[in-house]
């Protein structure tokens, strides 16, 4: 995917490509821009040499969607494309032909969601092998410290394992170092990388007209 936004003069003034290579880093900086937003990609073979020690179910659509955008919203307060997510998100969402209650964990204390782990299958193409998406980890923030979020991940990947899977994949903001800590204990590596680079003077908004990461 490659998006570019020149001005009036031709001159590029945003682009958005994924994946990056060093000539689109190189044309950026010779165009004076900036990089604004940098999303990787991370994958690792399965299965995991471990499991998961949380008691997890799965989500039950209806029952667990306020509990569920609770979570989302105090977890991902911070985040350009999963913050203030609204039930009619929530619901499109579900109805996307990819979606499987099965791959959809939550775990939960005293019937109140503590953490989640929404799981996602992309069919095998010409470039890939079939992979196992962790599309969504949460964690609400009253429970950090416990060790949840690094549990999800392995029930999530567990899951996606008893599938058949044998390549797991994940999105991350290249800013948030303790997910990226996580994820390399948990043997993750880089793949690959999504830009957006624009120039320094605009607004970080200046990227708004290009397609975010979350379909």
């Amino acid at each position: 995917m490659r998006e570019v936004l020149n001005d009036v003069d031709g001159a590029l003034v945003a682009l958005e490509v994924d994946p990056t290579t060093d000539h689109d880093v190189q044309l950026a900086k010779a165009a004076g821009l900036v990089l604004v937003r940098e999303v990787l990609q991370l994958r690792r073979s399965l299965p995991l040499d471990r499991s998961s020690a949380l008691q997890c179910r799965t989500f039950q659509p209806g029952a667990d969607d306020d509990e569920f955008l609770r979570v989302n919203n105090l977890a991902f307060a911070w985040h350009p494309d999963q913050s203030n997510l609204t039930s009619e998100q929530l619901t499109q969402r579900i109805q996307q032909p990819w979606f499987s209650p099965e791959g959809f964990l939550v775990h939960e204390h005293d019937q109140r969601m503590l953490a989640f782990c929404w799981t996602k299958v992309h069919r095998a193409t010409n470039e890939d092998p079939e992979l196992g998406e962790i599309y969504v980890i949460g964690v609400d923030p009253a429970a950090h410290g416990r060790g949840l979020g690094t549990e999800m991940v392995v029930a999530g990947l567990e899951h996606l394992s008893s599938l058949g899977i044998t390549t797991g994949m994940l999105h991350v903001e290249a800013e948030n170092h303790a997910a990226l800590q996580m994820y390399d204990r948990l043997g993750f590596t880089r793949h690959s990388s999504h830009q957006w680079w624009a120039r320094p003077e605009a607004p970080t908004g200046a990227t708004a007209t290009l397609p975010s990461t979350n379909p």
